[in-house]
């Protein structure tokens, strides 16, 4: 028996309506493991530390340690996934959570047409990286149309339509991400791009669009990735190459999957990968899966198996079974 993730949550208001605060701290192996210098040797318990301040009107301001506004699958909480597991581009893309502050504002161009912005300033090292800043800083931008007005009980970010939407409803994002002067192979992920003067260092972009339709039990979610950097070759001091690269490339994930009136759900996801091959020396990836879901009690009770099958250019293809409970309250 494998426990993937543990996780204990806690959010609420601080002393006044316009100040909420989200503390979420991640007990499993997975989540703790890793500690590092970088982390002052300690486990890497803390996933969600910040404070949000809705200072004016439809501003709000966060400040601390979540997720960084970049492809809308990361920011889907993993109690709510449609499948057992994120996609493949989410795991080479995405920007996770890091330490900084956020400027949330939304407004209407009509009596249904919603606009999102969210702009943020991070440390651009990922999470829990207390030991000082290597390289720059990370940049984010997102916008986001809601052309058919807000979703039930926030469905743009939740798999699947367990609340059986009514009306079409179709949200539309974009994300542009500038981490300066990086020093991680995926920009602030992946592995130290480690030099004879410590560690190397260059700016690397990552642009996200995705979409989410949900109507009447029906959902699907499309997303593309696209990374690039100014000098993909990490190298030493004397201009040798240290063997380190940042994985430059693109990616795109469509998932969609048709809920039942008896809260069975089939679903089926279709993932591209396609890492710059010159640069990187990866071979495409193309990966198939599909599920069947039981919601007992919607996401927070819910049985979940999938199937994936990955065709991977110029090796063995192979097969994956996954079944899984997952409860959280």
């Amino acid at each position: 028996m494998l426990i993937r993730r543990a996780r204990l949550k806690f959010d609420g208001y601080a002393f006044s309506p316009k100040l909420k605060y989200k503390l979420e701290l991640g007990l499993s192996n997975r989540d703790i493991g890793k500690a590092s210098s970088f982390t002052n040797e300690a486990p890497k318990y803390i996933l969600d530390a910040v404070i949000k301040w809705n200072f004016y009107e439809n501003f709000e301001l966060w400040f601390g340690q979540t997720k960084l506004p970049g492809n809308r699958e990361r920011v889907v909480s993993s109690a709510n996934l449609q499948q057992v597991d994120r996609s493949l581009l989410n795991s080479r893309f995405n920007i996770d959570r890091d330490m900084g502050m956020q400027l949330r504002h939304h407004f209407k161009l009509s009596d249904n047409f919603v606009v999102k912005e969210i702009f943020s300033i991070a440390q651009g090292e990922g999470r829990n990286i207390t030991t000082g800043n290597l390289g720059g800083h990370q940049y984010t931008g997102r916008i986001e149309l809601l052309p058919m007005g807000n979703f039930t009980s926030k469905g743009d970010y939740k798999g699947s339509d367990l609340s059986r939407e009514e009306t079409p409803k179709l949200a539309l994002g974009i994300t542009y991400d500038h981490n300066k002067n990086a020093v991680k192979n995926r920009s602030n992920q992946g592995s130290y791009m480690e030099n004879d003067e410590g560690f190397y260092q260059t700016n690397i972009n990552t642009l996200f669009i995705d979409a989410m339709f949900k109507y009447k039990g029906f959902s699907l979610m499309a997303e593309y990735a696209d990374r690039d950097a100014k000098d993909p070759f990490a190298k030493n001091s004397d201009n040798t190459l240290t063997g380190d690269v940042v994985q430059v490339g693109k990616g795109l994930n469509i998932q969609s999957g048709i809920l039942f009136k008896n809260d069975w759900e089939l679903s089926g996801r279709y993932t591209n990968i396609e890492l710059d091959k010159a640069i990187t020396g990866k071979d495409q990836e193309q990966q198939f899966t599909f599920g069947l879901s039981k919601y007992i009690v919607g996401h927070a009770l819910k049985v979940q198996t999938d199937l994936s099958y990955l065709d991977l250019e110029g090796s063995n293809n192979n097969f994956m079974y996954r079944l899984q409970v997952d409860l959280h309250f």
